[in-house]
């Protein structure tokens, strides 16, 4: 069976349709002759037996009211139905309207009779001829309350004749049902290879980057398909427009520092100081060359958390509030006039590794630096980390751009910053946005919990404060 499954999926879908058309008129040809032409004839010799017997009623009841007069033809006779009347201790049977029956038939019947084991209406068959030549005839034989027996039969040509007749009719019935399944089933198949073609040409097209549009309305899985593709599509030539606008950016920022460091150089070389003295002039270098080497080492992060995966155990190991220290103790001395308020729980712990999360802090620290007026607020609660500055406003049309790649605000360096922290926490299975507050702007980090998660938190929690109470209880003690 895996054979054949496996056989059939290197067809085509037409080679398919072809290949199960062929089992199925296979399959319906042996249950015509297995299963249908034996039961059409089991129901042709029932219905044969059945019009004797409606035969024989009427019959019947004329002779056993009228003993002594024979009818001139069967009452109520069917066609090819011949009837004849036996009297017991006569050998011959007496024809009804001409019927005859041969010597053969007379003997096998008064046979039957004379074993005593016609005692109410009987059915047989006799089979008649030689070796060569056969024919089945059907009798029906009833005792009449006289003595005398009514005998009915009918030929096999009739029997032949209405089996025939069913089995064309039923055959008939069936080849044309089978048609125009095979019909409806070409229909469908050619409605599924047509849109198929279509998409398989349309990604050909994109392959060989060649313009290309997909027309398939369709509303099943093909059509989802389809709208994928066309999404796909869509994407792909966004993602290509920013690639080309990130690297005219990137040639942008570092054509400026590289062109002031060598035409500070240049001068210096030939004994020309641009910015009054040798050390003011070599100052402006430096500068620039710490510049690009911030550029690039944001290019090489963000590079790197491209390929970011979430490959750390499952469940919360990261302490934030550490994270958090570490990165304050490193960047409060850029404005130190600049107050830090924070408000962090000890106890949160995040999902993922040390090192991007601190980069994200970083980053977003760095960025209210440059904005913030007189302080900045951290705050570390459970799921939610959130960075603060009292700077201005940012701009609504800013806002949906933010976390692209070289989106810079009004003061910003590099517009890499901001991307970075959005990877790494998506990556993570947390979420960033950023809100404007009355005089404040607030980037907000947050992972939305399940009800169920939240309260089993929450009583491990109470659990915790109750243990915790304990202690200092004893400790008091």
């Amino acid at each position: 069976m895996k054979r054949i499954y496996l056989w059939l999926r290197e067809l085509s879908l037409s080679q398919q349709l072809i290949t199960i058309s062929f089992l199925v008129i296979m399959i319906f040809s042996l249950f015509l002759v297995s299963i249908l032409f034996p039961q059409i004839t089991f129901f042709t010799e029932n219905e044969m037996f059945r019009i004797l017997h409606v035969s024989q009623e009427s019959t019947a009841y004329y002779l056993e009211e009228n003993p002594n007069k024979l009818p001139s033809s069967p009452i109520g006779e069917s066609t090819g139905i011949v009837q004849g009347v036996y009297v017991v201790g006569q050998d011959e049977i007496i024809g009804l309207g001409g019927g005859t029956f041969s010597v053969e038939e007379t003997l096998q019947i008064i046979e039957e009779i004379e074993s005593g084991q016609v005692s109410s209406t009987k059915d047989y068959q006799f089979i008649e001829g030689n070796n060569r030549n056969t024919d089945k005839v059907l009798y029906t034989i009833s005792p009449l309350k006289d003595g005398r027996y009514l005998i009915s039969k009918l030929p096999s040509s009739y029997e032949d004749s209405f089996r025939n007749a069913i089995t064309n009719n039923v055959v008939s019935v069936n080849i044309l049902v089978a048609l125009i399944l095979f019909l409806f089933l070409t229909i469908w198949i050619a409605t599924l290879i047509h849109p198929l073609n279509q998409i398989k040409n349309y990604i050909d097209k994109l392959r060989k980057d060649e313009e290309a549009t997909l027309n398939v309305d369709r509303h099943d899985e093909i059509g989802e398909v389809a709208d994928a593709l066309r999404d796909m599509e869509e994407a792909l030539n966004k993602q290509n427009r920013e690639k080309q606008e990130m690297i005219q950016n990137i040639s942008h920022d570092l054509k400026t520092p590289i062109a002031t460091i060598r035409s500070y150089g240049e001068s210096i070389k030939d004994g020309v100081y641009p910015y009054g003295t040798l050390e003011k002039s070599i100052d402006v270098i430096v500068e620039h060359a710490d510049r690009l080497d911030k550029k690039v080492r944001s290019l090489i992060a963000l590079n790197k958390m491209d390929y970011l995966l979430d490959d750390c155990p499952e469940g919360d190991t990261l302490n934030m509030a550490e994270v958090i220290d570490k990165v304050l103790l490193a960047l409060k001395v850029i404005r130190p006039e600049i107050e830090f308020i924070q408000d962090v729980d000890r106890n949160v712990h995040f999902h993922g590794e040390e090192e991007p999360w601190r980069i994200v802090v970083e980053n977003l620290v760095d960025n209210a630096l440059r904005y913030a007026k007189s302080k900045i607020i951290i705050a570390l609660h459970e799921d939610e980390l959130y960075v603060e500055n009292d700077g201005k406003s940012i701009p609504q049309e800013h806002m949906n751009k933010l976390f692209f790649p070289y989106e810079k605000g009004t003061d910003g360096q590099f517009g890499l910053g901001l991307s970075i922290v959005h990877k790494v926490v998506s990556t993570y299975g947390y979420h960033v946005e950023a809100e404007n507050l009355q005089n404040a702007v607030r980037f907000r980090i947050y992972r939305e919990v399940s009800k169920k998660e939240k309260k089993a938190r929450d009583k491990e929690k109470r659990a915790r404060d109750k243990e915790i109470k304990k202690e200092s209880k004893k400790k008091k003690k």
